[in-house]
């Protein structure tokens, strides 16, 4: 499933960027797109049934793209789902999408954990911190996390960096242990 959803992730991820898209439309676009086929059963046995004749999926996905202000690229892609019925892939292809257009775009996705609410002059040189670390700008989702003491952990992908109170007492257990 992961290779279906890549493929069609980085082909539209050429379109995207080739054709200047606006990213944030074309992927809200999708994202509408597979919550309608998520909550609508009907609409899922339609778009998967082979009895039903191409053209009236493709009439019903036009209807859909007219109401919701869908793109024709966005349109296209999902009319390509429909015709070669991977359209239970769609949720999956979004997925991928946003990581193969943040990776294109040089973007990174941080989960920053701190024991108290950072303000935004403290977010924003944190935030720095990180872009010069990385090289990469970020986009940073912020929780609460009590056990840290202090300080902050930093997620980007699978690579942590620990600036807690707690990961460095635990560095000094292990220490002196060793």
């Amino acid at each position: 499933m992961a290779s279906v959803a890549a493929v069609y992730a980085r082909a539209f991820a050429d379109v995207v960027l080739d054709e200047h898209l606006d990213v944030a439309a074309s992927v809200a676009g999708l994202r509408e797109v597979a919550r309608l086929v998520s909550e609508s059963v009907p609409l899922r046995r339609v778009w998967e049934n082979p009895a039903v004749a191409a053209d009236q999926k493709r009439h019903l996905l036009d209807a859909i793209v007219k109401q919701e202000g869908i793109s024709k690229q966005v349109r296209n892609l999902v009319a390509v789902l429909i015709d070669h019925r991977r359209i239970h892939f769609l949720s999956a292809i979004v997925d991928q999408l946003e990581r193969e257009l943040d990776a294109r775009m040089g973007f990174a996705e941080a989960q920053i954990s701190s024991v108290r609410e950072l303000g935004a002059a403290e977010k924003s040189s944190l935030e720095g911190e990180i872009q010069k670390m990385t090289g990469k700008k970020i986009r940073a989702q912020y929780a609460l996390d009590t056990s840290l003491l202090g300080g902050a952990v930093v997620r980007i992908g699978s690579t942590i960096y620990d600036g807690s109170v707690k990961g460095q007492l635990e560095k000094i257990r292990e220490a002196i242990s060793s």
